[in-house]
């Protein structure tokens, strides 16, 4: 496939935190950018509904729409393309290449991959066993549907807190299943009275014949009252990214002109401040490499 004619300073892969903060960071110092993102910019910070460590804000939603607002500031400098996804990335000594799911390319000279994680699902767990099909992720619970219903929350991971911190005053009724191995997880919600934590090294998830859930001795609980909550698995885009053995992106692995920032470089650090200053250092680093060589 022959790339596009338009080459840029940089393409961005994720829209999320790390990303618009690289888009934002290249444009102030005169890349020409392009920013590729499936869904709208800053997106994923909607999901969160109360933030306790971001400068300046205390919703996701009220920080989504002031990133927003900044990457459409940039337009000038930095093209956003939505609605397309990248399926591959590929570097060489010129620059890299993304292909896109639209069927067309993206040529660059250096490119940042903050494509973030991605809910951990039932079936890579292994202590719990289902044929229960897809579930939801528990930030997308809508906490006053829920009020006085028996929920599963399948692991005790943040988000879980974060629901909680988000409606103080909903009178949930949280059942959360989690192993041993995650009992540490479960100290920031362990003794709200809305939460039942219940240890267990195994669990048989089953969809009954009317719909429903059936959590082995944890009882039957109502379709649309089931979420995930198991933590979550780096989004990598195929090609030439190097992952580690736990699938995550270390930025000193990666070739020259490919870096990456956010969630995507590891396990340890997620949080919106930690994936913001990456992105916004990854476009620095482009900006001084690109010095270096003109």
């Amino acid at each position: 496939m022959t790339p596009e004619a338009v080459t840029h300073d940089l393409v961005i892969v994720g829209g999320g935190p790390a990303g618009c903060a690289a888009a934002v960071m290249a444009a102030s110092v005169g890349l020409r950018s392009v920013l590729i993102e499936r869904h709208e910019p800053a997106h994923t910070l909607r999901r969160v509904p109360a933030v306790e460590n971001v400068l300046g804000f205390a919703t996701g939603g009220a920080f989504a729409d002031a990133v927003a607002a900044d990457v459409r500031r940039v337009h000038e400098l930095c093209e956003v393309r939505v609605g397309d996804a990248a399926e591959e990335l590929q570097a060489d000594d010129g620059g890299v290449t993304v292909r896109l799911a639209s069927g067309t390319s993206v040529r660059a000279r250096y490119a940042v991959v903050a494509t973030g994680v991605r809910a951990a699902l039932p079936e890579e767990a292994e202590w719990i066993t289902s044929d229960a099909g897809p579930i939801p992720p528990v930030w997308e619970a809508d906490a006053a549907s829920l009020s006085g219903r028996p929920t599963l929350v399948l692991g005790a991971d943040r988000p879980l807190g974060t629901l909680l911190r988000a409606h103080p005053d909903v009178p949930l009724r949280l059942v959360v299943p989690h192993p041993p191995a995650d009992a540490y997880k479960a100290d920031e919600v362990r003794g709200e009275s809305r939460v039942t934590l219940r240890e267990v090294a195994s669990l048989d998830l089953r969809r009954t014949v009317d719909g429903r859930f059936t959590a082995g001795e944890l009882g039957d609980f109502d379709a649309d009252a089931v979420f995930v909550n198991l933590g979550c698995r780096p989004a990598a885009v195929p090609g030439a990214l190097v992952r580690g053995e736990d699938g995550y992106c270390p930025p000193e692995r990666q070739h020259p002109h490919v870096l990456t920032a956010g969630d995507l470089r590891s396990a340890r650090g997620q949080r919106i401040m930690t994936a913001t200053g990456s992105g916004a250092e990854s476009a620095l680093n482009v900006y001084y490499a690109l010095r270096l060589n003109s």
